[in-house]
């Protein structure tokens, strides 16, 4: 399995400002309207990664049954092979060597 950074556990679980609940300034009543603000910016781009992500799961699991139909076409081809030619898959398989001499 490929390990990046993306795999890493709790990397996507960091903790934002917004979502720590933390502000450089105290909080006054004017600041609602930019809480509100930062929220909806917040699930929008939350909202456009789930979509993204379902897409991506879409063309993983299209791929994944081409594979598994190829698979599975393969090898019943190849149990085909096999009763065809049940001598030829008996026999153990036997390789010369290729020698050739060294002059040092």
């Amino acid at each position: 399995m490929l390990r990046g950074a993306t795999s890493l556990s709790g990397l996507k679980d960091i903790r934002t400002m917004t979502s720590s609940k933390k502000r450089s300034i105290s909080r006054v009543q004017s600041s609602t309207y930019l809480d509100l603000y930062m929220l909806s910016k917040e699930k929008d781009r939350l909202e456009k990664e789930g979509y993204i992500l379902e897409k991506r799961k879409k063309v993983i699991q299209k791929k994944l049954d081409e594979i598994n139909t190829e698979m599975g076409r393969l090898k019943k081809e190849d149990a085909n092979r096999r009763k065809a030619y049940p001598e030829e898959f008996k026999k153990p398989l036997k390789k010369d060597w290729k020698t050739m001499p060294l002059k040092y």
